[in-house]
């Protein structure tokens, strides 16, 4: 089935966290559902970026329905608080987990629990996030749990015998890791969902090889400098903007024809319109999302019941 990122379905009466909403695909995943008519919550860490994310929105949309919500993925208090939160509301139709490190540091750093910091923002915060929030989701109809996955998971490995990095950390298995990571929980997320028939439904996403110096400027939220953008241009043949890396996330929410277990990219792999596209056999396969869970499960203090 063909999408037409310009031509959204109408998403009025629906509510979509998105978390790290305040830049990147994050910020144009909100935009672009915003002006869908869906009321969307910024989950972000820095109170002052998300306001002028909101700002920026509101500019840009009218009549948007979003507001900001406090949410740092590597501390378990205000993933705690935030799924208090969205528990309060009754229902939660969408939960969009797009917060990340993109580049990562040099060196291994840890959270305040120990766990490698890439892990946690990429992955964990987002597994105990969903854990928590889950009776929102099943309180709603068909609600979907998007997993921001990435074309690194292409380029990776994932070692269970050293998920944390604590031999041999580098900058690059750190993110191809998380990410792998990310998307084996989505998939199993799924397979686990279906088994406990629940009508939640838990879609994986990449938005290709998206980069800011190709985005729209906006006050705020995007503003790289002239020397990004003509770098970044010089690419052009294989990059898009970030607001073009959104449309697959956007489709995982609002297509109805997108199911459970789905993984949507671009076309072209790196850029282009969202379709189905195939995963690595490695994120799909159920004996690792089997040996992972208990894993993040631990990493995260967080047991995942499921209904």
């Amino acid at each position: 089935m063909s999408w037409d990122p310009s031509a959204l379905p109408d998403a009025h009466g629906r509510t979509v966290v998105v978390t790290g909403a305040n830049a990147g695909v994050g910020y144009w995943t909100s935009e672009q559902l915003a002006r869908a008519g869906a009321h969307v919550v910024l989950a972000c860490r820095d109170p002052e970026r998300a306001e002028a994310a909101l700002s920026a929105i509101r500019r840009r949309v009218p009549r948007a329905s979003v507001e900001a919500m406090p949410l740092d993925v590597t501390d378990r208090r205000s993933i705690d608080a935030t799924a208090d939160a969205l528990l309060g509301r009754g229902r939660v139709d969408a939960l969009v987990l797009n917060a990340g490190i993109v580049h990562p540091p040099g060196e291994r750093q840890t959270d305040a629990y120990g766990n490698e910091l890439v892990l946690s923002t990429n992955i964990l915060g987002h597994f105990r996030l969903v854990a928590r929030t889950l009776p929102a989701l099943v309180a709603a109809t068909d609600a979907r749990v998007v997993t921001l996955g990435s074309l690194a998971s292409r380029l990776g490995r994932l070692r269970l015998d050293d998920l944390q990095l604590e031999s041999g950390y580098t900058s690059w298995r750190a993110y191809a890791g998380s990410k792998i990571a990310a998307q084996v929980f989505g998939f199993e997320l799924d397979r686990r969902l279906r088994a406990a028939g629940s009508s939640v439904q838990s879609v994986v996403v990449h938005p290709g090889y998206s980069t800011s110096g190709r985005t729209p400027g906006i006050r705020g939220v995007n503003h790289p400098s002239r020397l990004k953008r003509f770098a970044d241009n010089l690419q052009a043949a294989w990059t898009q903007g970030k607001d073009s890396g959104a449309h697959a996330p956007v489709r995982a929410v609002l297509d109805p024809a997108v199911s459970g277990g789905d993984y949507l990219g671009p076309a072209g792999w790196t850029k282009g319109p969202p379709i189905h596209t195939p995963a690595t056999r490695a994120s799909r396969s159920p004996r690792l999302g089997a040996a992972l869970w208990p894993l993040l499960e631990d990493a995260a203090a967080q047991p995942f019941p499921l209904p």
